[in-house]
């Protein structure tokens, strides 16, 4: 058995989302209304592109190509801000991402946060979160961040072994991450997150240890294990890298209980936060049915049953594509791409949402919103009690247990549908995989 066929972050996967004729954002609008919302910024631009890298992102940019980029933005935010100035939309939660959002020159990133501002309206107390890297942290930067409120501050380390971040063709060095991390840690951010990858070709158990050990020495407040993928358009994929996945996974238990017995509660498979005395474990709260909102090419909007974002890019070019598009764009309000949830998908994806994160599912809570039963709707679920990956503890919160959690990126992925299965497929017989990662799934293409 394969434990690693996909990370399920979200659902449906973007494979999945097709062309939409006549939809704009001004007919959602009241899906929007009022305060609690999320925002996204993509900032697209990277030093180099990492070997295993399967997201939106672009290499070689200068800084024209990133004021033009600005610009599109501003305009977009200009747009937006006319369809949700009318039912006083306001953002409790501000996302950074990329790319490599430091990359910006310190001019531009305070552009970035004055236009924000200036455009949208952010609540006081906003959780603003922001990716880097540690080429990109400096002192300069980071007091940047530090003055716009930055709650969170992510940096992918990924290894302190040399010839691991080689073979990830990551463009640091372990002294240069040190340094990075030395002040990044100075600065006193409420949250800092360092994320970290096992399953690396040549990579030992001891290795992977040694590193989370350097890296919780620091006293960041959250560590994320990512196994590694070698996915369609990545350079790795085009190397001919084979991974060992039984060997991985034996990685992540040495990993996982490693962290647990050194200070770190789980959330996810991926997921480990620094335990408080007076909090060993997350509250929870519904997730995905809240408003999110992302501006910039390769973000994605949830608004209601509407997803939304531009299309799916990997590889250098396709992605240039897409961002000159985005640039050359009149009318940000339209929305071209993207895709509706039945009623089905929705309950998948809140059973995906709340099932891989701890605490896990409130079955009654779920039955509020669904008017039925967690269980009758996924006979699978109580398939996976009877095997032990999952089991109902006290609130009636029904969640995977240490060996499912484990097991997240091969259970998750049986929850996808046939429909969005079948849309996953045609993208990549479209786009040229050579085998589809998603073969345990069944079922013929079909619209949703």
């Amino acid at each position: 058995m394969n434990p690693y066929i996909q990370y399920m972050y979200s659902y449906p996967h973007k494979t999945a989302y097709r062309p939409l004729p006549a939809v704009n954002l001004r007919d959602y609008a009241e899906r929007l209304q009022g305060p609690g919302r999320s925002l996204y910024l993509h900032i697209p631009f990277c030093q180099g592109k990492c070997g295993y890298c399967n997201l939106f992102s672009v290499t070689g940019a200068n800084h024209e190509d990133m004021e033009r980029y600005l610009d599109a933005l501003e305009r977009q935010m200009g747009q937006y801000r006319q369809v949700l100035e009318p039912g006083n939309t306001s953002f409790s939660d501000f996302t950074i991402g990329g790319g490599t959002p430091l990359l910006l020159t310190e001019k531009q990133l305070d552009r970035l946060f004055y236009m924000t501002n200036r455009y949208l309206n952010l609540e006081a107390g906003c959780n603003m979160v922001i990716e880097t890297a540690p080429n990109q942290t400096d002192r300069e930067r980071l007091k940047i961040l530090k003055a716009a409120g930055a709650a969170r501050v992510s940096m992918g380390i990924q290894s302190f072994c040399r010839e691991e971040l080689n073979t990830l063709k990551r463009g640091h060095d372990p002294d240069k991450a040190r340094m990075a991390l030395d002040l990044l840690m100075s600065f006193e951010f409420p949250c800092v997150n360092l994320d970290f990858i096992y399953g690396i070709p040549g990579q030992g158990t001891e290795s992977l240890l040694r590193s989370l050990k350097e890296a919780a020495s620091y006293g960041p407040q959250e560590i994320f294990l990512y196994p590694l993928y070698v996915k369609h358009g990545a350079r790795l994929e085009r190397e001919g890298m084979v991974l060992e996945p039984e060997k991985a996974y034996e990685q992540y238990r040495e990993a996982s209980s490693y962290l647990r017995a050194n200070g770190f509660c789980q959330d996810s498979m991926r997921r480990f936060v620094r335990r408080r005395k007076t909090e060993d474990r997350r509250e929870f709260s519904d997730c995905g049915f809240s408003a999110s909102l992302a501006l910039g090419c390769g973000g994605r909007s949830y608004v209601g049953n509407l997803h939304f974002c531009t299309p799916y890019a990997i590889t250098t070019g396709d992605c240039m594509r897409e961002l000159k598009t985005f640039q050359d764009t009149a009318d940000f309000t339209r929305i071209t791409h993207g895709i509706f949830l039945s009623e089905d998908e929705e309950k998948r994806r809140y059973v995906i949402r709340h099932l891989l994160i701890r605490p896990g599912i409130n079955q009654d809570r779920y039955q509020e919103w669904f008017q039925s039963r967690l269980l009758e709707d996924f006979p699978l679920i109580a398939q996976w009690m009877k095997e032990g990956y999952a089991a109902i503890g006290k609130g009636n919160y029904l969640a995977l247990t240490e060996d499912g959690m484990g097991l997240s990126d091969y259970l998750g992925p049986q929850l996808i549908s046939d429909k969005v299965a079948g849309r996953m497929r045609e993208w990549e017989d479209v786009h040229g995989l050579k085998k589809w990662a998603y073969g345990s799934l069944q079922g013929q293409p079909e619209k949703l």
